[in-house]
């Protein structure tokens, strides 16, 4: 029998003017443990003058997970912060109560051609951390647990998992764990997840109970102490779940709440102008229409 519950391919969307693969939520299956929201950026080939602007929006009720592969992005935030997100890093922006950030390709890449690619991922916090302050944590690529196995290797991107735990700063249990292998090899991993658990396979493919798995494919599984697979060579997947929330969630536009109280709350701050605005950002982005939002059950 299939350890296989759901298989979900990415969907086109637009988050202004760049145009992204929608992973989570999905209709059937609005979050794996606590991870609400991943979208696949890129690859995308940008020309000179071409760039990411996105700009400042709030969140509420999450962690944001930024990863990158290819390509660079400037990051600031309400906190003060400004840094330029590299590949292999992690930007781990927890928002609380309430946060603010832009997101925009860096002046001096602005008039080159260049390359964007990586993950954007939502972590829901637990119902107790909605109205924590708001923080920041960024973490260098030697800085995260990497080892090998049977010739694949491993990196701990955020949480803990076999006996390894990430620097990044998260608030309920979960893991963010990338494999990467060069020959074709059997993965076992059931005995290290735990809680619901998701498959993501950027490059290359997976074999399971004799079926092929192609990139852009997020597959979850029925049960995570049964995750066995073959990767094929020149395949990276990542892994990625947790113990799920008991509450369920609710989305509006970058709000994610246990009510919708507090989304109403959020929503109305916003109009009225009263977050932390970004320093030097002047922009305003006013409030979706009201179909944008969703409610994201467990």
């Amino acid at each position: 029998m299939s350890n296989i519950n759901l298989i979900i391919e990415e969907r086109p969307r637009n988050i202004g003017n760049f145009m992204v693969g929608r992973l989570l939520p999905f209709q059937t299956k609005r979050m794996v443990g606590p991870f609400i929201f991943i979208d696949h950026m890129g690859p995308a080939k940008l020309s000179a003058g071409e760039n990411l602007d996105i700009p400042p929006h709030p969140h509420i009720g999450l962690s944001t997970l930024t990863y990158l592969f290819e390509g660079n992005i400037m990051h600031k935030d309400s906190l003060g912060t400004a840094i330029e997100i590299k590949p292999g890093q992690v930007n781990w922006m927890t928002a609380g109560k309430g946060i603010v950030h832009s997101e925009r390709t860096p002046d001096n890449l602005r008039n080159s051609e260049k390359t964007l690619h990586g993950l954007q991922i939502w972590v829901a916090l637990p119902k107790q951390l909605e109205d924590m302050a708001p923080s920041f944590f960024h973490a260098n690529e030697d800085e995260l647990p990497t080892w090998e196995n049977d010739g694949v290797s491993y990196t701990l991107v955020a949480g803990e998992i076999a006996g390894k735990k990430s620097p990044v700063p998260v608030y309920s249990p979960l893991y963010f764990l990338q494999l990467k292998s060069e020959n074709r090899q059997t993965i076992k991993l059931g005995n290290d997840l735990y809680g619901e658990v998701g498959l993501y396979i950027l490059e290359g493919s997976i074999e399971s109970d004799g079926t092929t798995f192609q990139p852009k494919e997020l597959l979850v599984a029925n049960d995570s102490k049964l995750c066995e697979f073959t990767m094929n060579a020149h395949t990276t997947v990542y892994f990625f779940g947790g113990e799920p929330f008991p509450e369920e969630r609710f989305i509006y536009w970058n709000f994610v709440a246990t009510s919708q109280q507090r989304i109403e709350l959020a929503k109305a701050k916003w109009q009225a102008q009263q977050f932390e605005p970004v320093p030097g950002e002047t922009d305003f982005v006013p409030l979706p229409p009201e179909n944008l939002h969703l409610k994201a059950r467990t």
